[in-house]
């Protein structure tokens, strides 16, 4: 076990869970199941905009800038807003439909199983070396529950951090300082190893823990600030602890 570290703080979604991969597909069976088609010439057309609306809405809620009911329900309105059928009306994109859409594209998320590539060997290593692992999410609790079940990852974490647990979103030093307390790691001898560097990555180095950046994008995107480590592939993991 490298010496430097006894307790790894891991991010769930699209660290170790193929959250968009997972999602995608839930939205192809969203837009089958609601007629989408009569509003959009193509799934693209409504899977396109779905995803840059969620990306900045989940940005805003990260940062405490609007609730969890805005975020479920804008990131469906605003994409539905832009279909039209045939005689140019427009889908209905009232709360009440909005949250319609919503349950049933979380309960088909929440079912599928899909991992990063690298996720269970990594994982298994770890454990197997003897690091204490604590999933830290910014997830709904009753779906990060249900995707770890799903995903068959939940048996490698001795504990699991979610926001809502923690009154407070990554990067916030509330989340940070909560996790720490739950599972009773030291601020010094952790590490946190997360895809994005805003939530993840700048609010460790915040809070005074060393970071691993998992750059999915390394061609597009470069860390904005040094971390103590950056790896392209889940593998790399196995080499460096």
């Amino acid at each position: 076990m490298n010496r430097l570290f006894a307790d790894i703080f891991i991010d769930f979604d699209d660290t170790l869970y193929d959250t968009h991969g997972n999602a995608d597909l839930a939205l192809s069976e969203l837009f089958e199941h609601f007629g989408l088609k009569d509003f959009f010439t193509s799934e693209t057309d409504f899977k396109t905009p779905y995803w840059q609306v969620n990306t900045e809405l989940w940005a805003l809620y990260a940062h405490g800038k609007i609730s969890r009911d805005e975020l479920i329900i804008e990131r469906f309105r605003r994409p539905l807003a832009l279909g039209t059928n045939n005689n140019g009306m427009h889908i209905d994109t009232s709360d009440t439909f909005c949250l319609e859409v919503s349950d049933y594209f979380l309960e088909q998320c929440s079912n599928k199983s899909n991992t990063v590539d690298g996720a269970h060997e990594a994982l298994a290593h770890l454990k197997q070396r003897g690091y204490r692992l604590h999933l830290c999410s910014n997830g709904f609790c009753e779906v990060q529950y249900k995707k770890l079940n799903a995903s068959h990852l939940d048996k490698y974490f001795d504990t699991i951090i979610l926001s809502e647990e923690a009154g407070a979103n990554k990067p916030s030093a509330q989340f940070f300082d909560f996790a720490l307390q739950k599972s009773g790691a030291q601020r010094q001898s952790t590490l946190m190893i997360g895809d994005n560097f805003d939530t993840d990555i700048v609010g460790a180095i915040n809070a005074k823990l060393s970071t691993m950046f998992f750059n999915r994008q390394p061609s597009t995107f470069k860390a904005p600030q040094p971390t103590d480590y950056e790896i392209h592939s889940l593998h790399k993991i196995i080499e460096i602890l």
